[in-house]
């Protein structure tokens, strides 16, 4: 067993009592650590007395030849005579432990047990080209719609092809089979979808990768979110050019304070090329797409969205800091495109796959008054999959749309999402800071600031290296305090307010150069007397607390068109009018509505040159300084279209 040193420097920097303090929390940890590897290894140890492991190399169309480690029941465990289900997850990241000695040891922090012990067939699969699967990987590969000859492939085939593989070949398997999974595997689920296997009977894309370029995990609207692409790539992007069961280790790098580091090691361009060169073939790529083009748009998952055959749960969380965007736009598109499918979506109070490895009963610093994930999972996904695997139990309970709406803390059902009692409520910006539901009568007024490339407003006023999950609901009060952030704020409100759908940002704006960023958040400003019970045990000072509701990002340019940019004039008002992903939230009597708008959100976002320019590939020497007018008259009337529920 390894020994636990600590670190001579945190010793002498502190007083023994502190010292005693950091010891003690140091062995909390340590404890807690012992106690969850036990705790996997029991998993392990009832897996491999309950289940049977077998490995497969499962033949494609074209020959190549898929990883896959298969979970069998022991035969007939309760004497039932029943034949099982088969439950499969396709995965990028690996479905070791690879040997059919080995058991996994993992998969019940995702809430896969309850599976185990109902004695489903477990099924996980490398995707093409990842970790021990034959071939060659290619990212959100693109969905060929009519597929004419054995070489046409793609993920929803490879699925087609597995399923049909299994339901021939695994003993006392009942040939219905259910898909699922979180985040890039949510994407293979969704393609899985696709396929048309008729065994395939329920799919659950949780998370879903869904569109890289408008608002999942690397980009929204256009604008590269680097801090993340910088710490998945780096390893996730390493070429692999032959099955391998892991990975190689790839060069540390520590950022204690990713403000600083990002800021220090220059544009997008300069940090790809210092520290990763040409090896990514991925980032290479979107380098040289700057625009919603034709291979940006065969990357949109929801494009093969029709006439889909399984039904279909959707998972999402309302505080997802990588995926929030897939998970609403998936469910509209197969609603949209099928709409004789069975497909219903269930949002929470999460944050990305937080409904299978948290309580789901806080963020941060808000508390959302339950266990939320408990609920979902007996409620939502064990009885969708259960009734279409097994034609046990009912779903009468899964509705179309089952969303919690935060503020008010509660589950709520509706018909269709956005629900149909929705009224597109106009927010106008006013003068000195004021928010109004009337339309502004001033003539030629408007609010300045300037974005500095070289001091961008940080996405929160924590310090760390990796990014947070909780800035997706973040005291925003630092903000507030910038003169590079416009802040408007309601009155008090006189009566709960409602949404429930997306929120439209529509601005009127004039710019000294050629282009800018544009960030605007939905805040809901706490009383300044609000207090949490003690029991909550949230010890921020949440008085007056300016949550985030909902942010995003646009890149001017795209204003228009996002396949074909276009440059401001200087000095010329514009519209720019983007939508915000879907909200759930009560905005409570006493509390008041806050927008704030800035143009940059570092590191978070890739920082624009605020020129016309390939932002791709500019250096620092690059980025100038904007002055931003926002205006708000009569002719040119900014405002946030807000979706209120009218109850």
């Amino acid at each position: 067993m390894k020994k636990i040193l600590l670190p001579s420097f945190l010793i002498f920097h502190f007083s023994p009592k502190r010292t005693g303090i950091l010891l003690f929390l140091i062995f909390q940890l340590c404890s807690t650590l012992f106690i969850l590897a036990q705790t996997r290894n029991e998993d392990s140890t009832w897996i491999a007395n309950h289940y049977t492991k077998i490995e497969r190399m499962i033949p494609m169309r074209d020959g190549i030849r898929l990883f896959t480690a298969i979970y069998l029941p022991n035969n007939d465990p309760d004497g039932s005579g029943e034949k099982h289900p088969v439950l499969l997850m396709r995965t990028p990241y690996s479905c070791g432990p690879y040997g059919e000695n080995k058991y996994t040891d993992r998969y019940s922090s995702r809430g896969d047990s309850v599976y185990f012990h109902r004695n489903y067939i477990l099924v996980w699969q490398d995707v093409r080209g990842r970790y021990m699967s034959e071939g060659t990987f290619e990212d959100v590969r693109p969905f060929i719609p009519n597929k004419k000859k054995k070489t046409d492939v793609d993920e929803a085939s490879d699925t087609y092809d597995a399923i049909d593989w299994l339901v021939k070949n695994v003993k006392n398997n009942n040939g219905n089979v259910g898909v699922y999974g979180i985040s890039y595997p949510g994407f293979y689920a969704t393609e899985a979808a696709l396929c048309g296997h008729p065994a395939l009977k329920a799919v659950s894309p949780q998370a879903p990768v869904t569109d890289w370029f408008m608002g999942d995990d690397f980009h929204h609207k256009g604008v590269p979110f680097t801090m993340d692409a910088f710490d998945f790539y780096r390893g996730f992007g390493v070429p692999r050019p032959k099955p391998l069961e892991d990975y190689p280790p790839i060069p540390e790098v520590k950022y204690p304070d990713n403000y600083n580091f990002f800021l220090q090691n220059g544009t997008y361009h300069e940090l790809k090329e210092k520290y990763m060169g040409d090896s990514i073939k991925f980032l290479n790529d979107v380098a040289v797409h700057p625009d919603y083009d034709d291979w940006w748009q065969s990357r949109n998952a929801r494009v093969g969205c029709y006439n889909v055959k399984p039904a279909i749960l959707v998972v999402g969380g309302l505080f997802d800091a990588e995926d929030c965007y897939g998970a609403w736009n998936l469910y509209k598109a197969i609603r949209s495109q099928s709409p004789n499918t069975v497909c219903k979506i269930v949002e929470g109070p999460w944050i990305h796959g937080g409904w299978a490895k948290t309580a789901g009963d806080r963020l941060g610093n808000i508390y959302f008054g339950g266990k939320t994930s408990w609920y979902y999972r007996t409620q939502f996904e064990l009885p969708f999959f259960e009734y279409y695997l097994r034609g046990k139990g009912g779903v009468d309970q899964i509705k179309e749309a089952n969303v919690f709406i935060t503020g008010e803390d509660k589950w709520f059902v509706f018909d269709q999402w956005p629900p149909k009692n929705v009224l597109s409520s106009n927010l106008f910006l006013q003068q000195n800071g004021n928010l109004s539901f009337t339309k502004p009568t001033y003539t030629n007024s408007s609010d300045e600031y300037t974005s500095d490339p070289m001091h961008p407003v940080p996405y929160t006023e924590d310090v760390g290296s990796g990014r947070t999950r909780e800035y997706m609901c973040d005291d925003q009060r630092f903000a507030s305090r910038r003169p590079d952030v416009l802040t408007y704020e309601s009155d008090a409100l006189n009566e709960n307010i409602t949404l429930t759908g997306p929120v439209l940002a529509d601005l009127f704006v004039s710019l000294s150069t050629t282009d800018a960023d544009f960030v605007v958040k939905l805040i809901d400003v706490y009383p300044d007397d609000f207090k949490y019970p003690d029991s909550v045990k949230i010890i921020y000072p949440i008085g007056g607390y300016q949550m985030l509701v909902r942010g995003e990002i646009m890149r001017g340019r795209f204003r228009n068109n996002f396949s074909v940019p276009e440059a401001f004039i200087p000095e010329q008002i514009s519209e720019v009018k983007f939508e915000l992903p879907d909200v759930a939230h009560t905005f409570l009597k006493g509390h008041r509505i806050m927008i704030q708008i800035q143009s940059s959100w570092f590191p978070l976002a890739d920082r624009n040159p605020q020129q016309f320019i390939d932002t791709y590939h500019c250096g620092e020497k690059d980025l100038v300084k904007c002055t931003v007018n926002v205006f708000h008259d009569s002719v040119h009337a900014s405002s946030i279209i807000l979706p209120v529920l009218k109850q």
